[in-house]
């Protein structure tokens, strides 16, 4: 198969983009005042939640065809990761609201030129649930940001229906089309297993040579007896949760890193993240392996660590994965502006962790 190359210029910003992206920082910035004012305590603007934070490795697959030892995974080796699963909200609701789930990724010790204003040797990926993002530019971002800013207000029992209607319109489309609707997924979110979930860029990146969009896909056969796991969220407000502590105190958690490179410009635009490039041009290939051993997923220092002191952003990275599109270019501004925001209302300084060991155990 012939993959489109990674050229300097396959970008294309939108008219008045960067006044969206003002307008996504403004916006989402209020949200976290109002979620400040009401809990008493600055967090995250999205993916607040945490369900599991834990510590493994990356391990890149030896042999690589040419297309895939790119970057990173240029060469065989194992690398240290910390990885954080949350659940989708910038605010901690119970797990009635089940919406989109995320898992950061930062790796250690990767070596190489790195992206302006980043000199920690690591790269993050990070990733959530449903191959595309619902808003495909900046100026989608800006819309569904202030969407989601009237809703931060509303009682937790008014998103938990909503959340309810969605999943329930959602189950019907996947049963008659065989496929989920990302937007309506992106609200309401099954009530399945942190830990037996596929997690995605949803955005394109740099591939070295190429261009990718990345997932990460559960493959341990202790992961995948959980298909048919689904939590009671009248029984256990914090049950994704509680679920994964369980599942990491007996067991062991393995993900494949796969890349689905760029092939056709037609069907997998680079500037509209909403749409789904299709695994017919170009299939997620294996490039490494994520192996988190079994271990405490939930331990307060480094809960705290994760959650008040570590960050995870798609700026973290090396230029052979530059973030590439309108979203991610807004993500790199948004995820910065809003980090310095929560570390000033905490009093908390944020860490650009550079070794694992300095992950409290």
């Amino acid at each position: 198969m012939a993959y489109i190359p990674y050229r300097d210029d396959i970008e294309t910003l939108e008219a008045d983009e960067q006044a969206s992206i003002d307008g996504i920082i403004k916006g989402m910035t209020q949200e976290s005042q109002t979620v400040e004012k009401r809990d008493g305590h600055a967090v995250r603007a999205s993916h607040a939640k945490s369900t599991a934070c834990v510590i493994g490795e990356l391990v890149v697959a030896d042999d690589l065809p040419p297309e895939l030892a790119q970057g990173l995974f240029a060469q065989a080796g194992t690398f240290a990761v910390a990885v954080r699963f949350a659940q989708g909200p910038g605010e901690k609701l119970g797990d009635r609201v089940s919406t989109h789930r995320g898992m950061a990724i930062k790796v250690f010790g990767v070596e190489g030129a790195k992206l302006s204003g980043h000199d920690a040797p690591t790269q993050d990926f990070v990733l959530a649930s449903g191959t595309t993002f619902p808003a495909g530019t900046a100026a989608g971002f800006l819309s569904q940001a202030k969407k989601i800013g009237m809703t931060v207000p509303m009682p937790e029992g008014v998103k938990s229906a909503a959340a309810s209607i969605a999943r329930s319109i959602n189950t019907v489309l996947n049963a008659v089309t065989g496929s989920p609707s990302p937007t309506l997924d992106f609200y309401g979110h099954p009530f399945s297993h942190p830990l037996d979930e596929c997690y995605f860029s949803q955005c394109p990146i740099r591939f070295g040579d190429h261009v990718a969009k990345i997932g990460a896909f559960p493959v341990s056969a202790e992961q995948r007896a959980l298909d048919d796991w689904r939590l009671d969220p009248s029984q256990d407000e914090d049950g994704f949760r509680h679920a994964a502590i369980d599942y990491f105190d007996a067991n062991d958690a393995v993900f494949e890193l796969r890349a689905q490179l760029w092939a056709n410009a037609q069907t997998q635009p680079i500037e509209d993240s909403s749409v789904d490039w299709p695994v017919q041009d170009s299939e997620y290939r294996t490039v490494a392996t994520i192996r988190l051993p079994r271990q405490h997923a939930y331990g307060p220092d480094r809960v705290r660590y994760f959650d008040e002191v570590m960050t995870f952003r798609p700026a973290h990275s090396l230029e052979a994965h530059r973030p590439l599109g309108g979203v991610m270019r807004a993500r790199m501004q948004v995820y910065r502006a809003l980090s310095d925001f929560r570390h000033r209302e905490t009093g908390i300084a944020a860490a650009n962790t550079a070794n694992v060991t300095e992950i409290p155990a």
